[in-house]
């Protein structure tokens, strides 16, 4: 099972010679999903965590935005699907060059926030989204991966054009009996209990479905799992996961 993390959103003060929020989640994720500028992120911070992750044999994934800092990328926008596709293009250019100065490389992409739902759904931003991944790959060979939501049309469309696809699940948020995300601000949007949070992972492994606000069993297919760095908690719940999967007998590693 892979655990990944949204990293460099700024949670972390960045204190020179203190390891900080990010640092000490490093220690305990197998991949990174890095802010690369959109919703929030610099180059010192890109860099910074990029060399973190090298050190620690943590993957390196483009976590990309709508560009929309004000919001923190959590608000819907109608952007125009070439402007998305720059957008996107400039985050993944952006991660590159830290993740090559800091000796290692992107391995997948993920959409942040608003953009992240709307993908899922969206054929215009689904689409933008997956021509900058081509555009990308013509570029540089291969091509990234595609994290996001099972049975979002983003995933579809990246199979089809021939890049990977892999589908995630929430350690932290609510699930509604559909399956679908609990909205944040209702009640069941977050889990912050540890014991709640490492019985859901563990389950997920075992059982491939997690528990819904209302006590439904959602069956989510999942290779991946996303703990938030802005969680309160979020090392806690972390290492609480970690030691339980190792309980289990599940090994944590990269998907990508």
């Amino acid at each position: 099972m892979d655990l990944n993390c949204d990293l460099g959103e700024g949670v972390d003060p960045w204190t020179p010679g203190e390891r900080g929020l990010d640092a000490r989640l490093l220690e305990l994720v197998s991949s990174a999903n890095v802010a690369c500028g959109g919703h929030a992120g610099d180059a010192r911070v890109m860099a910074a965590v990029c060399a973190w992750a090298a050190e620690q044999g943590v993957a390196v994934g483009a976590h990309v935005s709508y560009d929309d800092r004000e919001h923190f990328g959590r608000r819907a926008l109608d952007v125009e699907p070439a402007v998305l596709r720059s957008q996107v293009r400039a985050q993944l250019t952006a991660l590159r060059a830290a993740a090559d100065a800091a000796g290692t490389s992107v391995r997948y992409v993920k959409p942040h926030g608003a953009l992240y739902h709307a993908v899922a759904r969206d054929q215009r931003h689904a689409g933008a989204v997956v021509e900058a991944l081509l555009a990308d790959a013509d570029e540089h060979g291969g091509g990234l991966p595609v994290l996001g939501l099972p049975g979002g049309l983003v995933l579809d469309l990246a199979r089809a054009a021939g890049l990977g696809a892999v589908a995630e699940a929430f350690a932290d948020r609510g699930y509604r009996a559909d399956g679908s995300l609990v909205p944040r601000g209702e009640p069941g949007d977050l889990l912050t209990d540890d014991e709640a949070v490492a019985d859901r992972v563990v389950r997920l492994a075992r059982r491939g479905d997690v528990l819904a606000v209302d006590g439904a069993a959602v069956r989510v297919d999942a290779r991946s799992v996303c703990l938030h760095s802005d969680t309160p908690g979020a090392v806690a719940l972390a290492a609480r996961v970690r030691g339980r999967l190792a309980d289990a007998g599940v090994e944590v590693r990269p998907f990508a």
